[in-house]
């Protein structure tokens, strides 16, 4: 590699250059989720071992707001949200790191953390609850509208009569009230979040929020449920969200149907929101959350913008361990943590390289823990070939009037005739289907879930069978 001559910032345009003036909150929280949005990735299932692995990996690494767990989902989740709470209490994670834990707005959803938490032995000022809530009208009256209904005592038969506006009334009376229940139970953090946000009226957002607040909830959550926000969209919601709502934490939770999670968490970001929901390696529902590797190395390198204590080296060895535990290997080409990411084939890029890395590559491959690599095939060219021969037959080639480069060329013709005979031959179909079978192979089949279907009828069966038998 060459020495440069002037700085490098004088021979390029850094992006911070054109970043600079935007309205970072002072702190900013890296708020993972990857033990439960992450674990809802179609196929995956972390154990509450493996849960703990991972948390400890992602306290280490400078996290502070950690979602362990949604309870009241089942056994499994209880048990892994009390091992890390066990883990906690013991000192193996930070003091500092914020251990939350989801709950509907359901007096028993929230009461099952109480307890868990009492058993654990940690003090419950110690611990947050998310309580789920809506601001979106198709959520609250048709997918949240049957329990809003109940919670009123309403019939069930005026579902779809009552107009939108009751809905929206009836919701600021749901999530109150279960608001003022996680305060009673003496939570330190009751973060209140509105699913499907970005769809909603900005409006009944901020009437909602500002009831939320008053009801003792100091963090709002504002969900991208379905992916759909643009960079215009965040702006819509954004941009006097946090002036209208002072001294209220807000945490932005989006999800990357359109590839654009990351992008418009940093933009959220910068309208002084201060809470980043993100997920290890961008695992989650359908296409996935806002990755933890994108919207880190985003505000670092394009914002200027460093997370005090966040181990950025440790991103990659992250990637790696998400992808053992959870099954999901993620794309060759994935940004700033991929198998390709420092990779280079072409020779225009070899070459490049091998006089200054900035002239084709933007990250600093250590700082994320990742590994620069030259790939050999089609496409390669004289230089990278050179760089090999050098390295390994230095010895052999001093002092001989040998032409490098003939040796060079050579060798390379040698290279791109054999890749271009793999190519011919290769059989990347069956790869390729046994790799869409292992996706498969990662959730119970639907013909198992049939037959377990078929038991637990002739069980019912059984169960009605006996009981009029009995009292015949």
């Amino acid at each position: 590699m060459l020495e440069l001559k002037e700085p490098l910032h004088t021979l390029i345009r850094e992006p911070q250059t054109l970043t600079g003036k935007k309205r970072f909150p002072a702190k900013i929280t890296l708020y993972d989720e990857t033990l439960r949005d992450g674990e809802q990735m179609p196929g995956v299932a972390f154990t509450p071992a493996q849960k703990l692995q991972l948390a400890r990996v992602l306290a280490d690494m400078g996290i502070g707001s950690l979602m362990a767990a949604f309870p009241a989902s089942g056994p499994a989740e209880c048990l892994a949200y009390k091992t890390i709470l066990g883990a906690y209490k013991r000192g193996e994670l930070r003091p500092e790191l914020q251990i939350m834990a989801l709950a509907r707005a359901e007096t028993a959803d929230i009461d099952v953390v109480a307890r868990l938490a009492d058993e654990a032995g940690v003090n419950r000022d110690r611990l947050g609850v998310l309580i789920l809530s809506t601001t979106s009208d198709l959520h609250l009256k048709y997918k949240l509208g049957p329990r809003l209904l109940r919670h009123h005592g309403v019939a069930a038969s005026e579902w779809l009569d009552r107009p939108v506006s009751w809905y929206r009334r009836a919701n600021l009376d749901l999530i109150v009230d279960h608001i003022e229940l996680a305060r009673r139970h003496g939570f330190g953090t009751i973060e209140f979040a509105g699913e499907d946000a970005s769809r909603g009226s900005k409006e009944y957002l901020l009437e909602w929020a500002a009831a939320c607040r008053a009801a003792g909830g100091n963090r709002l959550c504002f969900s991208d449920t379905c992916g759909v926000l643009t960079p215009e969209g965040v702006d819509h919601y954004f941009a006097d969200l946090a002036t209208a709502l002072p001294n209220l934490d807000i945490t932005v939770h989006f999800h990357n149907d359109f590839g654009l999670a990351a992008a418009n968490t940093v933009r959220a970001l910068s309208h002084g929101a201060n809470t980043a929901s993100v997920t290890a390696c961008g695992i989650g529902e359908r296409a996935g959350n806002a990755s933890l590797h994108q919207v880190t190395m985003a505000l670092r390198d394009l914002y200027g913008y460093r997370l005090d204590g966040f181990d950025y080296a440790r991103l990659t060895e992250l990637r790696q361990l998400v992808e053992t535990l959870s099954g999901i290997i993620i794309q060759a080409h994935e940004p700033i943590v991929g198998h390709n990411a420092f990779a280079h084939e072409s020779g225009m890029h070899t070459a490049a390289m091998e006089t200054h890395p900035s002239i084709y590559q933007a990250i600093d491959q250590h700082a994320v823990g990742g590994k620069h690599r030259l790939v050999y095939g089609k496409h390669s060219g004289r230089s990278g070939v050179i760089t090999l021969a050098r390295r390994h037959f230095n010895a052999r080639l001093a002092g001989k009037p040998l032409s490098l480069e003939r040796i060079a060329d050579t060798a390379l013709a040698r290279i791109k005739e054999l890749r271009e005979g793999m190519a011919e031959s290769a059989a990347y179909a069956e790869f390729v289907a046994r790799y869409y079978t292992h996706l498969e192979d990662l959730s119970v089949g639907e013909d198992l879930v049939l037959a377990e279907i078929e038991a637990a009828i002739r069980r019912e069966e059984a169960r009605v069978y006996f009981m009029g038998a009995t009292a015949s």
